[in-house]
């Protein structure tokens, strides 16, 4: 069996929630996933929503190629189903795979534009998330408007200090249905967090899109988690995504306090960091 085409792809946390305001904001983290394509049918797990078979739809719909026999590997350790991006991860990792197989040279706006829509085909995202597929495609935040092309849709981007750790604190599943119009009713949460983010203020605007998203979808227990995080001493916390997953951001000196205040609290972590270093670029063989 032999690898056709590999990607890879960032998981990530959430600065802004684009149902908020109709702009969003997330910021990739250490947490990845690759994509290989083999030269064999291979049966894949996890993929729930049929993200691969979408993104081969709207791959094909362009008139890109496609290998005749195709399997897809993924290998990943971004929690599904968290918040924490995965689908957009599973996407650009597919995509940039398919990118590298099939000789196309498609740019990272490209490979966007197809993992928005290929999410919005299959149902797994509410948004389309293109700021959360920015997010997968490398490090740093972007500040985007998802109503644009790729290309055009960053307004604001910048990075953030690369000694923080950052905390994933995964409760469980999702149990919550996301209502749109929740978000619009918080709308002057979500602005204190746009604010703060054109400020420069990145770990805030994380807060406080934290705090507007727990409004929004009355998850009073995250209020709580966030709370005791930053009195054990981190310098952010808030729910990522739509949850259930909370993002704690903390300098290191401070992990092991802060880990073990969650851990006491019976709540599993995961330690990782905001990502660093571009992944290399795919060669057109």
């Amino acid at each position: 069996m032999t690898i056709l085409g590999a990607g890879n792809a960032n998981g990530g946390v959430s600065i802004l929630h684009a149902l908020g305001l109709g702009r969003g904001c997330s910021i990739a983290i250490d947490l990845t996933t690759t994509v290989n394509i083999h030269d064999e049918p291979l049966d894949v797990r996890d993929d729930y929503h049929g993200l691969l078979d979408a993104v081969l739809y709207c791959w094909g719909k362009r008139g890109l190629p496609i290998p005749n026999t195709m399997g897809w590997e993924v290998i990943s350790d971004v929690p599904i189903g968290q918040g924490l991006k995965s689908s957009s991860a599973l996407a650009c990792a597919a995509l940039r795979a398919l990118n590298q197989s099939s000789w196309t040279g498609l740019s990272d706006s490209e490979i966007v534009d197809i993992a928005v829509e290929s999410q919005m085909k299959c149902g797994c995202s509410v948004t389309g998330s293109m700021d959360d597929s920015w997010a997968s495609m490398g490090p740093g935040w972007k500040l985007v408007d998802p109503r644009l092309p790729a290309s055009e849709s960053v307004l604001f981007e910048g990075e953030v200090d690369d000694e923080l750790s950052v905390l994933i604190i995964p409760r469980g599943t999702r149990e919550v249905e996301i209502d749109a119009d929740s978000f619009s009713l918080n709308s002057h949460l979500f602005e204190r967090s746009l604010a703060s983010l054109t400020n420069g203020s990145v770990l805030d605007a994380l807060s406080s899109n934290g705090m507007a998203v727990a409004s929004s979808t009355d998850d009073f227990e995250a209020l709580r988690t966030c709370n005791l995080a930053i009195a054990s001493g981190a310098l952010a916390a808030g729910l990522s995504g739509s949850g259930p997953a909370i993002a704690v951001v903390c300098y290191a000196v401070d992990v092991e306090n802060v880990r073990n205040r969650m851990e006491e609290n019976g709540l599993q972590v995961i330690e990782t960091s905001f990502a660093i270093s571009e992944f290399p670029k795919e060669e057109v063989r």
